[in-house]
Parts: C-alpha cells; structure tokens; sequence
C-alpha cells in the first residue's frame, strides 16, 4: 500500500472522476482530490502538491493541454497524465511536447491506470 502518493483528478464528467478515484483506492492510494474545471486545477495545485494529475483534455473552461505548463510552473515535480477519448495522433503528441508525462485513452481500464502508475513509481506494492 502507498498511501503517501498525492493525486489530483481534473475531469468534467462526474463518472469519470468517481471510477478513476475509485480505481485509485482499489491500487490502495487514498490521498486523491478531485476537481471539474480548470480553475479549480490550478486552485488544488496552489495549495497542494500532488504527485500526479489525471487531467481531461477538455474542461468547460480551458483546454487541459494549455493547463500542463502553468501546472508545471506552480509544480514542476507534479507528474501530468492527459485523459482522453481523442487519441489521434496529433492528439497524444501535442499533450507530450506541451509537458504531458503520460497519456491515457478513455474509456481506461483500472489495469491501464495501474500501468501509468507503474511508469512513475515502479516500486508500488499491489499495483
């Protein structure tokens, strides 16, 4: 169990945060926060530091790409994995080369989560 990863999940859609939080809790994290707009991201990564962002592309007020590098500013630590049904490849490389550490296509599998998870923190126990 790993309970000292923070992560912060920033999706418009209610669903997706509650079965990735609850995927998360399955992978024994608990320390999760959630969030449905852009300014609440930038608000949670002001006053917390979080070890990863799950971040949805499109938020009803910005675009999650453009969020990577003010989240960056405010947390260069902070690993950002882009969430989302657009996959292109187009897509996918502008979020890498924007910031990006990771990419994850919804819909996701909890098996696809723990393997991101698995990228920054090779070392988590029941993952």
């Amino acid at each position: 169990m790993n309970t000292q990863l923070s992560i912060l999940i920033v999706d418009d859609v209610s669903t997706v945060r509650s079965f990735l939080s609850q995927t998360l809790m399955h992978l024994g994290i608990d320390n999760v926060k959630e969030a449905s707009t852009a300014s609440q991201c930038i608000s949670e990564c002001q006053a917390a530091n979080y070890n990863i962002i799950f971040l949805d592309i499109e938020l009803p007020d910005g675009d999650g790409k453009e969020l990577i590098a003010q989240i960056n500013d405010l947390s260069p630590e902070t690993n950002v994995v882009m969430v989302s049904a657009h996959s292109g490849i187009e897509n996918v490389k502008d979020a890498i080369d924007k910031g990006a550490k990771g990419f994850v296509v919804k819909p996701f599998t909890p098996k696809k989560i723990a393997a991101m998870l698995k990228k920054f923190y090779p070392d988590l126990e029941n993952v």
